[in-house]
């Protein structure tokens, strides 16, 4: 019960720097407690999900300096790092089921409903391949979900909650153009136009850092792996996937 292991970016080759996983330094607002480990998803021992490669790392603090360029009293929360195949496969389990309940459906019966779930919930979840050759981008120590918050290290309102299956998580939901395309068209606009520009902001200083934004995660965002290859034309990735025993 999992997503199409193939993505646009599959085939891209890796290369891999074998540059070492470091944890987030205290400049870096860390979510907790972390929702997947809340949930029981299988770290192990000493397996934090907060920690990247060491150039993701740095690329973070330099995408927050810009970020305080335009709001000195702002930071970047991170929501999710490195992510063993192992707490992927947990939860894509877990969020089809979950989608599954909220839809009324039942899990384990087959049948294009599930299909359908399934297709939906892999828009926005890669599938835990264990693949050598197909990393999730999680897994490589190069992928970070995070938002904005307040001084107080408060999460901002970006207008949809992080690991949401839907179309209010694609980067440009909130767009003026989109507003007759929206469930909520009725959304008072000033309402939308600050969730929009919260985003807009968000993936301006990620990008100037060097991060490359997924195609349906507002909060999503990559350097090194094979979907930050893809999205800025590179021929080859430079991280793969990260096993702990390398470190």
């Amino acid at each position: 019960m999992s997503p199409s292991p193939l993505r646009p970016w599959s085939p891209i080759p890796i290369q891999d720097t074998a540059e070492g996983l470091i944890p987030l330094p205290s400049q870096l607002l860390r979510l907790e407690p972390h929702p997947y480990a809340a949930l029981g998803a299988p770290y192990g021992d000493g397996c934090s999900p907060f920690q990247l490669r060491s150039g993701v790392v740095e690329r973070l603090l330099r995408a927050q300096g810009e970020l305080q360029r335009h709001h000195s009293d702002w930071c970047l929360a991170i929501f999710d790092g490195w992510r063993p195949v192992r707490v992927q496969q947990f939860m894509v389990e877990h969020t089809i089921e979950s989608e599954c309940h909220r839809l009324g459906l039942d899990p384990r019966q087959s049948g294009p409903e599930l299909e359908a779930v399934i297709a939906d919930v892999g828009r926005f979840w890669a599938p835990p391949s264990p693949d050598p050759a197909t990393p999730p981008p999680h897994s490589t120590g190069g992928a970070v979900d995070l938002t904005l918050a307040s001084a107080a290290g408060l999460p901002l309102d970006l207008g949809g909650e992080i690991d949401a299956i839907g179309a209010v998580s694609e980067p440009d939901h909130y767009h003026p153009s989109r507003r007759s395309e929206r469930l909520d068209a009725t959304l008072e606009p000033r309402l939308a136009q600050e969730w929009h520009r919260r985003r807009s902001l968000l993936r301006q200083v990620m990008a100037t850092a060097g991060f490359v934004q997924h195609p349906h995660e507002w909060w999503h965002f990559s350097h090194g792996d094979q979907l930050w290859a893809w999205r800025q034309g590179e021929a080859s990735a430079i991280y793969g996937g990260w096993d702990p025993g390398r470190g």
